[in-house]
Formats: structure tokens, C-alpha cells, sequence
């Protein structure tokens, strides 16, 4: 990895009240774009939530300038790195919430479940009475989770709740024990399932990326790559690029077998949309793909295909 080039990719989140999110959008953003980084930052009453890139230094300046808030003060953020930026452009946006369950009334800033470090997770998880849930959605799970988790088989964050009422029962399971990419949906979900009546609920403090960060591999229960919502797409012990791609025609994380499969196009289909491919999505899909090869061929200064 070339030093001088690397990028350094800080996530972060805290929820925390935040009654005049909305007069903070303008001068973050403006801070951001004079340091010249890229990401996406999500502001809402209920706290914040980004993922950003740049250099060492500008990164660096835009975390304390987070921090000079005393009500971001403790903000953590988890770091790794990318050889090229893995944004295109600078975000800053007001939501509703800084990670959609759907459920205004569920706060953390009022109730959630007990953290356990990296270094405390395996032994939880290892426990037969304690239910181990996946909180992500299915296709993320799909490229790796952890030993003997279950997948609620979602397709987006607001489906939890439902899951829960139809799966689970407080007076049966006793212990439940949660993980998501980063902490976040955590967060939410253990308040949830607390204001449902869920006795015990633990969640893994920092997420996979703060696992697969501090576990080496041999000690680990992790089993496959980390689906990342950046150009990285994966990641591996040590916070090290995985080997997945995405599908550019549905957007489906692809492992190499995906790709050997005879149902996979480069551009145009995968395993997981090619029975969805009618002949006249397959044609719109060929030239949105030649449009694409088109415009990365200019930019690499060869307008021939």
C-alpha cells in the first residue's frame, strides 16, 4: 500500500441527544469539504452517525472538530485504511434517525442492552443458553457471520421488530446476545427487545469491524468476510479487503463461486438476479454496462473500448 496515497476510513456513531442537529449540517459540512474529505454523515435528534475518509491529517481534524461539541466529546470512532478513496463526494444529511428501525419511541439514550468487548465475546457466544442473532440483513450475512448465529432472514433494518414478535419469546429465551457491522443497529435492537421484555440482552461493543480488529484470526469464531458500505465492499481480519465484488446489475455482494457460475455476466447478471432478468431488462442492463465501460475508458484516458 502506497503510504503517502493510503486513506484513512473512520467510522463513528453516538446516540446522544441532539436537539439542534439541523443547525449543524451547514458548518459540518462546509469543515468537511475544506479538509477535503468524503463520506456520509447522518445528523438526527437522536444522535450521529457517519463513515468518512481523507488523509491522516484532515481525518484526524474533522474527529476533534466532532469532539469540540462536549456532547460528542467521548465520540469513538474504529479506523482502517483503503488504497484509493472509497467516496465519491461529501454528505451531510438530517434524518429522522441515524439508523432506521422505524420505531421513534425506542431510544437508546434511554435504555439498552449490556456491551460485551471483542475479548469477552467468544465465551458469551459460546454459552448454549444464550440465542445468538445476526441483526444484519440477509445478503450480509450471506458473505459471513459468526459460528451458530442465527439470520432472521431480513431485508432491511425495519423488519426486525417483526422478527422478533414472530421468533422470539422473553419467557423462553433468556439470554439473547446481538452483533451488526459496527454496534449501531445494536444499539436500537437491544433497546427494543428490552421495552419487549427480553431480560438479558447483550451486544457486541464496536461490532465485527471492532472484533475483527482486535481477535487475531486464530482465536477467532468469525466465519467469512464482513460486508462494508463502501467501495471496499469486504473486509477480513485485521480490517484487510476481502475478495467480494458487487454485482453491477442488483448490487449483490459476490464471492468467487458466484462468479464461476454460469448464471453470472460480468455487467449484466448474477446467481441472485438472473432469474429476475427478463430479455428486456438484459438489453437495458447491456447498455447501462457499455455506457459504464465508456465512461471509465474516457477516464482512464482511452476513449476506445
Amino acid at each position: 500500500m502506497n503510504q503517502e496515497n493510503t486513506q484513512i476510513v473512520a467510522a463513528f456513531y453516538k446516540f446522544v441527544s441532539l436537539p439542534d442537529f439541523a443547525e449543524k449540517q451547514e458548518p459540518l459540512l462546509a469543515y468537511c469539504l475544506a479538509q477535503n474529505i468524503k463520506g456520509t454523515i447522518l445528523l438526527a435528534k437522536e444522535g450521529i452517525n457517519g463513515t468518512i475518509a481523507g488523509s491522516r491529517p484532515a481525518i484526524d481534524n474533522v474527529l476533534s472538530y466532532l469532539r469540540s461539541d462536549l456532547r460528542l466529546q467521548d465520540l469513538e470512532h474504529k479506523e482502517s485504511t483503503a488504497d484509493t478513496p472509497p467516496f465519491e463526494r461529501m454528505k451531510v444529511r438530517l434524518k429522522k434517525e441515524i439508523v432506521t428501525l422505524g420505531l421513534p419511541e425506542v431510544d437508546p439514550n434511554e435504555q439498552v442492552g449490556t456491551y460485551v468487548t471483542p475479548e469477552e465475546w467468544n465465551e458469551l457466544i459460546s454459552d448454549p443458553e444464550v440465542i445468538v442473532i445476526d441483526t444484519r440483513n440477509d445478503y450480509e450475512v450471506h458473505i459471513g457471520t459468526f459460528q451458530g448465529a442465527q439470520n432472521p432472514q431480513t431485508n432491511s433494518f425495519r423488519d426486525f421488530p417483526k422478527y422478533v414478535r414472530q421468533n422470539l419469546d422473553p419467557n423462553q429465551h433468556k439470554k439473547v446476545a446481538m452483533f451488526c457491522t459496527g454496534g449501531i443497529r445494536c444499539e436500537k435492537a437491544s433497546s427494543f427487545m428490552l421495552s419487549q421484555g427480553f431480560a438479558e440482552v447483550y451486544h457486541l461493543k464496536g461490532g465485527i469491524l471492532k472484533y475483527l480488529e482486535q481477535i487475531p484470526p486464530e482465536e477467532s469464531l468469525w466465519q467469512g468476510e464482513c460486508f462494508v458500505f463502501d467501495e471496499r465492499i469486504a473486509v477480513v481480519h485485521g480490517l484487510e479487503p476481502g475478495t467480494h465484488e458487487l454485482c453491477f446489475c442488483c448490487g449483490h455482494p459476490l464471492a468467487e463461486e458466484d462468479k464461476a457460475s454460469p448464471q453470472y455476466e460480468e455487467g449484466i447478471s448474477c446467481p441472485h438476479c438472473f432469474d429476475s432478468l427478463t430479455e428486456d431488462k438484459r438489453t437495458r442492463q447491456q447498455e447501462k454496462w457499455r455506457q459504464y465501460q465508456l465512461k471509465n475508458s474516457h477516464s482512464l484516458g482511452n476513449p476506445k473500448l
